[in-house]
């Protein structure tokens, strides 16, 4: 399965095709952390993380794992250990909040850009997430709730997802 970013208004998973937004600053191959642009290429997607105390029923193929207070995802350069990747919230360390007030991380599935052999300042905390009026994100791709439950019943951990 593949999920493809058809333009910066509209990602198609299978049969579907769905309004979305993207980074304020369009799609660059050469991304840097910060500079508000969605990354070029073909990705892996990661697990769904999701606000169990907000989202009641989920239908999904990917391992599901409920937001806590305690998660957060890595975004401090300075931290080569812990760059790009999901920890445990640390003042010491700067990171993006998975469990937050508004609605936009309910859902999200990390978009496993910078994710292997990560380079620091190359860009972190790309997902796929919520968004409610569409205005452009910080590099991520957003969808509302109804298309992103949508997606979930048809993707699986093979998922790839292509931005060009």
């Amino acid at each position: 399965m593949l999920i493809y970013l058809k333009n910066k208004h509209t990602l198609v998973v299978d049969d579907f095709s769905f309004k979305c937004c993207i980074g304020k600053n369009g799609i660059f191959k050469n991304k840097i952390e910060g500079d508000k642009k969605t990354p070029k290429g073909v990705f892996h997607i990661e697990n769904l993380y999701f606000r169990k105390d907000r989202i009641k029923k989920i239908q999904s193929k990917l391992k599901s794992i409920p937001i806590t207070k305690s998660m957060g995802w890595c975004d401090d350069v300075n931290n080569k250990k812990k760059y790009n990747k999901l920890i445990k919230v640390n003042k010491k360390i700067k990171h993006e909040k998975l469990f937050r007030k508004d609605t936009k991380y309910d859902l999200l599935i990390p978009i496993k850009y910078n994710y292997k052999k990560r380079i620091l300042g190359k860009g972190s905390c790309i997902f796929l997430h919520l968004t409610k009026k569409y205005k452009p994100t910080a590099g991520c791709i957003a969808l509302n709730k109804n298309d992103f439950l949508i997606m979930l019943k048809i993707i699986d951990k093979k998922t790839k997802i292509k931005i060009i």
